[in-house]
């Protein structure tokens, strides 16, 4: 199974300790192997500095400190692994990892808080391997502003996209790297929607329609999608599975189920994967950590899919829209 987004390399104390089997947390390799998973989309996220408010404006070169560091621990992962985990810069290399069941990597960023408004970060970055780009997390930027988690509410809060929010999608195009729509509010999505001239992809969020948060895609933003024959990757956190809106663990796989179906209504078949936000969020405890995978699929099988649609689930239309956007 292929992955729209984790959190791992936040979570981990040195890159030794992705090779080791972990009490916390839900993603190591050991457990990875047990679950069968098979790589995905590893985020670089900036945490706040001691005593900023999460949801304050990060300083960008602060932010390019952390970023660099994380990305370099994923590097390290990769030399360490001794060919178990490969950094992946196209989606032929991803189906060749899953084919010889080595760990696929994506080098993600959820926020641009790092690129400056001149995109000479980003250029560098995409040099170093970097394919994947939120253009937001929960906060404003330079180029955009990112929803906060307030349950109960539609994404549209705040304006769209800055000018230089507008150069980055344009840089983003011409350089072959997904956009990451998750987090971005609803004025953004749209300017996003109008000027990309990609698919439109959503790592890890879900259905407004069953759970009210901000943070999740209503019908019309999901229509968009599927015009630009992009997708959606579910989300495995409770706060945005439940329709309370609570962080209550004690939740069913049948309400993954159920956001999956209202995904696959309104997106089609080829256009839903899964993002779970391993390592950055609370998951239901049926679920547990990555190796609650197969009793995800056991679950969608026993409801009605077949197995060409929980292939396409775990990790074709992953690499259908990747190749898409990457050009190979």
């Amino acid at each position: 199974m292929f992955d729209g987004h984790n959190d791992v390399l936040e979570r981990l104390d040195g890159p030794a300790g992705f090779f080791e089997r972990r009490e916390e947390g839900h993603l190591d390799l050991p457990r990875a192997r047990e679950g069968g998973f098979g790589g995905g989309m590893f985020a670089v996220w900036v945490p706040p500095p001691e005593g900023k408010a999460a949801h304050e404006t990060l300083d960008p070169s602060y932010a390019l400190r952390h970023s660099l560091s994380a990305a370099a621990t994923l590097f390290r992962i990769e030399k360490l692994s001794e060919g178990q985990v490969r950094i992946v810069r196209s989606a032929a290399e991803i189906r060749s990892c899953i084919n010889e069941g080595i760990l696929a990597a994506v080098l993600h960023m959820e926020g641009a808080d790092a690129i400056d408004t001149d995109l000479d970060a980003l250029h560098v970055l995409h040099r170093a391997g970097l394919r994947s780009l939120g253009i937001v997390w929960s906060r404003p930027n330079a180029f955009a502003e990112g929803v906060r988690v307030r349950f109960g509410s539609t994404p549209d809060t705040g304006a769209g996209l800055t000018e230089a929010g507008r150069r980055l999608v344009r840089t983003c195009n011409e350089l072959g790297i997904v956009i990451d729509v998750s987090h971005l509010n609803e004025r953004g999505f749209w300017d996003v929607a109008e000027l990309s001239e990609a698919p439109l992809v959503a790592t890890h969020s879900n259905a407004h329609a069953i759970c009210p948060s901000p943070r999740n895609l209503t019908d019309a933003q999901l229509e968009a999608i599927a015009a630009s024959d992009g997708m959606v990757g579910l989300n495995f956190g409770v706060h945005f599975l439940r329709e309370d809106g609570s962080e209550d663990t004690d939740t069913p796989i049948e309400v993954m189920v159920r956001h999956i179906d209202h995904l696959v209504e309104h997106l089609g078949m080829e256009r839903v994967g899964f993002g779970s936000d391993f390592d950055g969020i609370r998951i239901p405890d049926a679920i547990g950590d990555v190796r609650g995978l197969p009793r995800l699929m056991q679950a969608l099988r026993e409801h009605g899919y077949g197995e060409e649609d929980l292939k396409k689930i775990a990790h074709e239309n992953w690499l259908r829209v990747l190749r898409k956007t990457w050009g190979r």
